[in-house]
Order: structure tokens, then sequence, then C-alpha cells
């Protein structure tokens, strides 16, 4: 697969798409067919990894779980060979988001894969994981509530169609739990209740709200609860969903064992069982504290979402689209203001892109939304806004948006005014740096040329870059008459040979 990115439209309608979903306990690749609109699967594969286990007291990923990790990702790299870059999604969760060296990990995967490994944050997770569940299910009326427990967390989401209401991730997994509750590799009553225990205090944040919004049905996804649901069925204690009743006999069985490696439950699989009964101790809890009493299964989860992500995107449906729309209502931006920094900037953009390098569609879809969210920080205050501006792009959830498009986004915004952010500039990926420096440049000159917010700005001619080297041409006498202008451009000059700019003015 090709490192260089690619324009969106060379993934079109007929074309395979691929998502790779790292989880804490499980990675899972699955690849499908984008036709008429529909996807259909071609190849799914799936391996237990458990990226999640070993991880130490300052929550450092050990390097034999690395290990395992990369070598599954080898395998699964055959699969997208073929596949253009823009039609791959890789996604990471619980594992990598919190982990403190996760960076060592990523860097490694994006080279095996050729594609950017997105850390997801936990909202967003749940998002994708509606999706996902929404898509494989009958469209019926009426709210639904989907519950997935991961390896390291567990999302709980209530969602009516395919528009999610409420979501929450919580720090409660199945792995986790197991290294925390069952480390011994016992299987007592009493480690059983503290898990349980644990789970429903992490319940408290959520019960009540949830409660309150009410949901006609119950769906459970991914493969703790998947083998619950097989477990309850091939033992008898239920016939298609999980029961209340039904959970309680499957735990009685458990602790019917003393011994982690010594369990062995019809229909589960005998590398899933070590960290079943963490598994079960979640989901009983979430059954008392939710007040459930019958959850289904759905096939759909995370990768399915991402997929289906993917799709919308190239159906003009990006999630992210409606994200920074209602991240302008509700900070009152000035849309014609942002609208016509936005045009001038993509209009720069144009100019540069072939000698600079910035040539895929995701810069230009960056800079459009930097331009358009500048500005959000005024609601907070006048001094400083761009800094205010970078810290909500920062820290709210975005849906739609990962981690690191996140943190890419905020470094543009901070960088549109004043000194150069030299240390968010460190702060960003090595294989970024280069190209979200110049985004930045063409933001910054952009909201200096609608400086006055009158609607009318200094006709800009020609913009030329080359290397380290970045000119502005203008209409003859066209500066003169802007003297504020003339005076925020020889100002940049000095700001942007911090940044390692030559820029020239004619």
């Amino acid at each position: 697969m090709s490192n260089t990115e690619h324009p969106a439209d060379q993934v079109s309608d007929d074309s395979l798409l691929a998502a790779i979903d790292l989880g804490s306990n499980s990675f899972h690749v699955v690849v499908a067919r984008l036709s008429q609109g529909e996807l259909s699967t071609v190849d799914i594969m799936s391996e237990k990894v458990q990226l999640a286990a070993d991880i130490d007291s300052h929550k450092r990923l050990s390097f034999e779980a690395m290990e395992r990790g990369l070598a599954c990702l080898s395998r699964f790299s055959q699969l997208l060979s073929d596949l253009p870059r823009d039609a791959v999604k890789v996604v990471a969760t619980s594992a990598l988001r919190e982990s403190s060296n996760s960076y060592i990990f990523t860097q490694q995967a994006e080279k095996i894969l050729g594609v950017p490994i997105e850390i997801i944050a936990g909202r967003e997770e749940a998002r994708l994981i509606y999706l996902g569940v929404s898509h494989t299910l009958a469209n019926t009326t009426g709210s639904r509530l989907v519950i997935d427990i991961g390896g390291g967390s567990t999302e709980c989401i209530i969602g009516e169609h395919f528009e999610p209401l409420e979501m929450e991730s919580l720090h409660m997994g199945c792995v986790s739990y197991t290294h925390r509750f069952f480390s011994d590799g016992c299987i007592t009553e009493k480690n059983f209740k503290h898990a349980e225990h644990a789970a429903m205090r992490e319940l408290l944040s959520i019960r009540e709200r949830f409660k309150k919004l009410g949901w006609t049905s119950s769906v459970g996804s991914s493969g703790t609860i998947k083998a619950i649901k097989n477990a309850c069925i091939a033992s008898g204690f239920s016939e298609e969903s999980i029961t209340r009743p039904a959970l309680e006999q499957l735990k009685q069985k458990i602790l019917s064992f003393e011994k982690l490696s010594e369990l062995e439950i019809d229909g589960v699989k005998a590398e899933r069982t070590a960290i079943l009964p963490a598994g079960l101790a979640i989901l009983i809890a979430l059954f008392h504290s939710l007040e459930i009493e019958e959850m289904t299964f759905s096939d759909g989860a995370l990768r399915e979402g991402l997929l289906y992500d993917m799709a919308g995107r190239l159906r003009h449906e990006d999630i992210r689209e409606r994200s920074i729309s209602a991240l302008m209502k509700r900070y009152h931006v000035d849309e014609s203001h942002a609208q016509r920094i936005e045009h001038t900037a993509l209009n720069a953009l144009s100019q540069v892109k072939s000698s600079w390098e910035l040539n895929a569609h995701s810069y230009q879809e960056m800079l459009s939304w930097a331009a358009r969210t500048h500005e959000i920080g005024l609601t907070i205050a006048h001094n400083q806004f761009h800094k205010h501006s970078a810290y909500l792009l920062r820290h709210s959830d975005l849906a739609g948006f990962t981690n690191p498009e996140q943190q890419l986004l905020s470094f543009l915004v901070r960088g549109s005014r004043r000194k150069f952010p030299k240390d968010d500039f460190k702060q960003l990926p090595d294989n970024r740096k280069q190209a979200y420096k110049r985004l930045c440049i063409l933001l910054r000159l952009s909201a200096i040329l609608h400086r006055s917010r009158s609607g009318v700005s200094i006709p800009l001619v020609t913009l030329k870059a080359d290397g380290k080297k970045l000119s502005l041409s203008f209409a003859d006498g066209a500066l003169a008459n802007h003297p504020l202008t003339q005076s925020d451009l020889e100002q940049e000059i000095d700001y942007l040979k911090n940044a390692d700019i030559k820029l020239s003015i004619r």
C-alpha cells in the first residue's frame, strides 16, 4: 500500500474499504465492498492480542504485548496491500488511549500498515459502536440502549435509528478487571463481588441520567457479551437473549471452578475463558444498575461503525462537518467573517499545495475547519482568544474527530495569530510537523488580510512557496491604501522567522 496520501475521490462506489480496530483485548480487521451505498463483507480477521495485559504501575505497555500486536498487524497488512490509503481506517481504543508509551507501538504499527493509527476518545468509540450496531439491526421505532464491554473500557449509548442521544465510556473492561480482581488466578465469591461492586460504583456517574432518558430495547455488542450470550444458551440458561436469571446461573457455574486456568464453559472459546468472570461481573452490574431485564446481541461493533462512517464521508455525510457547525453555533461565531477567511485560506492553499506538498484532501478539510473555528474563544475573552479557541478544540467532545485530529486542529488555531507556538509545534507527530506548520501560516495570513472585518479584503494576486520561502504579491498600490494590513504583514515577517520561514511581500 502506498505511503502517500491520496485525494478522497480515489475511493468511490464499488470500492473496497477496510477498518481495523486495535482493542485492549483483541485486534480486528474487516474488509467490505461499498456498492450502491451498501456495504457487504468480503473478509474478516480477529486475533486475541491482549495489548492491555501486563500494563505496569506507570501505565506502560509491556514489550511482549507490543510484539504480539505488531506480529498480528503484519498478518493483517496482507489484506490491505492493494487498497489506497484513504480506503483504510485504523483506530485504537482504551489500551493505547491510556498507556504512557503508546507512541512506541503506534510508530512501528504505522510502518507496517502504511496508514496512520488514530487513537480515539471514549465517546468517539461509543459513537462508532452505536453506528455499527444500528446498521446491523432493523430500523425499528423507539430508542435502544447499546452496551459494549471491551478489554479496557465499557461503552454505553442510548440512541434512536442511526443517531446516538447519550454516550459514555467507562473505565472498566474484561482485561483490566481480570488483572485488578482475579490477578491471583483464583475464582472466589469475594473476588467476584469486588469486581461487581467496583463496576456498580463506576456506573453511578451515568445511572440516573440514562434511566431518566430511557429506552425500549437493549443490545450488546463485541466479544465479551457474545461469549456470555453463547455460554447462557449452550448451558440452557436462556434460549436466544441474555436475561438476568441466566446471568446469575452462569455466575454460579463459574464459581464452581476454583482457578481461571481450569475454567471450561460450553460455547466459549478457550482463549476467552480467563477473562469471562470479569466480563460477567461487569455485565451483571450493568443489569442491576440500569435495571435491564433482557438483552439481545448484535454482530455490529466498532469496526463496522468505522466502515459506515467512511462510507458516509464518501457520500459527503461527514459527521465532523456537523460537529464543526454545532461548535460555531454554540460559541456564536461570526459566520460571514469565518467564511471569508476560509475562502482566502483555501485559495492560498490552491496556489501552494503542489510546491508545499499539501495535495491531500485532509489538509483542505483541516484548514477549512480551523478557519471556521479559530474565533470560538472570543466567547470566553478577547484577550488571548486564540488560546481559548485552541483549548476548546483540544478538549471538547467532537463527534467524528480522533484525538490526533483534535490536536492538529487545535495547533492550527493556537498558531493563527501572534507568536508562532513553538512548544505546541514540538508536540505534533514528526510526520505532521512540516505540513501543519505550512497550513498554520496560510491561516495566519488569511486572518491578517481580513482583520478589518469589513467584508472587503486586499486582492491577493499571487502566493508562491519554495521550501522555507514564501512570497506574497499584491496589486500596485494595494498595501499603501491599507496601512494596518501592511503593518501586520511586516510584523508577520518577524513572527515567521521564528518558524524558520522567510516571508517576502511585494
